[in-house]
């Protein structure tokens, strides 16, 4: 099968982000303005640089009351600062909660009934029962082709792991099991792995 995708698919489902797999989850945490705390689950969301250390998500659909966009990239604008909070296999529920089109007073710790945990170098929540954080201040918002397009990237200014994820110095994901994204509404664990030797 060939397609353009200006062309339609014919098909019953858009196979796009069904091709584009596994996805991380970036679970992203914010506050706005006000000191209102959000958090919100994106799929596309990745690491994209060592030093110094760098991620980004993007954001692809946009609410009546957020100026074009969603409300972790509106607070993101308007603060500066945001938290990526890494999802394990124990953490499903409560992040496809979170993912609700929710109003912007909802505060989705709360309704998830999720623990908060204060971040260090940023001001803004963290989940407390993830595996991981990464703390990140803004670096840019890049608008894409398309409506309600935008890329967010954060320069990671500080890092939480779980001491229990931690094996012989190394963090070691079977410890938590993380949820990947899929396509439709489908996603995955990762259960075991493998390495392989660069070639020198």
């Amino acid at each position: 099968m060939f397609y353009k995708p200006e062309d339609g698919h014919g098909l019953p489902h858009n196979p796009f982000n069904a091709i584009v797999t596994p996805r991380p989850i970036g679970w992203i945490s914010t506050r706005d303005a006000q000191g209102h705390d959000n958090l919100a689950p994106y799929s596309f969301f990745n690491a994209v640089a060592y030093v110094p250390p760098q991620v980004m998500f993007a954001s692809t659909s946009a609410k009546p009351d957020r100026d074009g966009t969603k409300d972790s990239v509106a607070n993101i604008r308007d603060t500066g600062v945001f938290c990526v909070n890494i999802v394990s296999e124990a953490l499903r529920d409560a992040m496809n909660q979170t993912s609700g089109p929710w109003g912007r007073e909802v505060d989705e710790f709360t309704d998830a009934g999720l623990e908060k945990a204060a971040c260090e170098t940023v001001d803004c929540a963290r989940v407390a029962a993830s595996p991981a954080n990464l703390e990140c201040k803004l670096t840019q918002i890049v608008q894409l082709p398309g409506e309600a397009n935008f890329v967010v990237f954060g320069e990671v200014t500080g890092v939480h792991m779980r001491d229990d994820c931690m094996v012989d110095g190394l963090f070691d994901v079977t410890r938590f099991t993380p949820l990947t994204r899929l396509g439709y509404q489908d996603y995955s664990v990762i259960r075991e792995t493998f390495s392989l030797k660069r070639p020198e």
